[in-house]
């Protein structure tokens, strides 16, 4: 796991370290010395810890103008005994829509198990803040048992469950504009 790097290839367009905005404003990273683990696991230095002790983040890039972010995990997202999505929620999320964002792409293909709670409110209240304000929430490309979790858990109620991007190697608005694409014909598909 120590191999697995946050995405890097947009570094030059957005640094979360660097935007004072930011929640993670100010970190401070050591290429040498490995100090996060999940489990008995150490993970790439990159990788910024948020107050969970399985899962770990990384911010990719905060579009201020178009109110979203992209944001990459690595680990086991635990709700049952960890309270993930509470942590997530008052660490990082509920920073970022202060400053303004309302549409949150979750990359989850580095999130090894997704393990619910039968309590889904803290998506619920999540939900409800952005969709007021006209945003959403989308996990992209989870690994296929975790999707199955999250299916069996009705998590697909309050965020969007989407597979098959293709980000790597593109921009951060072609990910977001394929977001909103699968998002807006999904709703076109509950409508008709």
């Amino acid at each position: 796991m120590h191999d697995i790097e946050p995405y890097f290839q947009w570094i030059d367009a957005y640094v979360a370290a660097e935007d004072e905005r930011s929640p993670l404003y100010g970190r401070q990273y050591d290429e040498f010395y490995f100090t996060n683990a999940i489990y008995n696991y150490y993970i790439h230095p990159q990788w910024d810890g948020f107050g969970s002790s399985t899962l770990y983040l990384k911010i990719l890039y905060v579009d201020y103008d178009l109110h979203y972010a992209i944001i990459e995990f690595i680990g086991e997202w635990n709700d049952c005994i960890y309270g993930d999505i509470m942590t997530l929620r008052r660490e990082i999320t509920d920073l970022l829509q202060e400053e303004g964002i309302n549409q949150f792409i979750l990359i989850s293909e580095n999130v090894l198990n997704y393990h619910a709670d039968e309590d889904n409110s803290y998506y619920e209240e999540w939900y409800d803040e952005v969709s007021d304000q006209g945003g959403w929430i989308a996990i992209v490309n989870p690994l296929e048992h975790a999707l199955e979790e999250m299916n069996k858990f009705n998590l697909g109620h309050y965020v969007h469950l989407l597979t098959g991007a293709e980000w790597r190697g593109r921009k951060p608005r072609a990910l977001y504009k394929w977001v909103d694409h699968q998002i807006s014909s999904l709703k076109l598909l509950r409508v008709g």
